[in-house]
């Protein structure tokens, strides 16, 4: 299973990659590095800085994963041959409980970005289907190989999976998905997804209130 550490690096990676508006035309390479831009000056925004700002700050940077991320695509790929006998409305009320869940898990990650190098070392296009591969440096010269995988819907690309250190977010979640759903069933995995989204809800408006 993928270590914390790295969980935390594919999710700040996955902050760092969501793309800019109006940035379609582009390849592939060139839509994840102009992406990084834009979310760092969310982070850094001083009117978003702080605890009191959390809820603010996360809902900026979420818009903009809603923009390149496919959760829809992630989801379905993440729980495997368990997501065909669900009905539309099992399917979208999971989709945005992973989605949340992917959120407030691992976005506080960007907050700890302290200027690590982000190389962009390749990309590679098979017709619909992408990669761009990417190297994290850092601050103590450690290089951190990051691949995101993406499809063309449209006019822009958009991701469905990031590898990191030769670890898929996919499959890694689809291993923890199908081990929950084995044991006690499908309804027990949205059973723990909500009761993690109440966690952090609540953690949240504590961090407000001592604004």
């Amino acid at each position: 299973m993928m270590g914390r550490r790295a969980l935390g690096l594919v999710f700040a990676a996955l902050a760092l990659v969501a793309f800019a508006q109006g940035a379609w035309a582009a390849t592939a390479a060139d839509q994840v590095r102009s992406a990084i831009d834009r979310v760092l000056a969310t982070v850094d925004n001083p009117a978003l800085k702080g605890d009191g700002e959390i809820v603010e700050r996360r809902a900026a940077v979420r818009k903009i994963a809603n923009e390149i991320f496919d959760f829809s695509e992630i989801a379905r790929r993440s729980l495997g041959r368990h997501w065909l006998p669900l009905s539309e409305a099992q399917r979208a009320e999971f989709v945005g409980l992973f989605g949340d869940l992917l959120e407030r898990s691992y976005i506080s990650k960007i907050e700890l970005y302290g200027g690590e190098k982000i190389i962009y070392s390749g990309e590679r296009v098979d017709g619909d289907l992408a990669t761009v591969s990417t190297k994290i440096i850092t601050k103590n010269g450690t290089e951190v190989p990051v691949n995101y995988r993406l499809f063309k819907h449209g006019d822009r690309w958009m991701i469905y999976d990031i590898n990191i250190e030769g670890i898929s977010l996919e499959s890694n979640y689809r291993t923890q998905f199908n081990k929950i759903i084995q044991t006690n069933g499908y309804n027990s995995l949205v059973e723990k997804m909500k009761s993690k989204q109440t966690q952090f809800a609540g953690e949240d408006a504590q961090k407000r209130r001592g604004k």
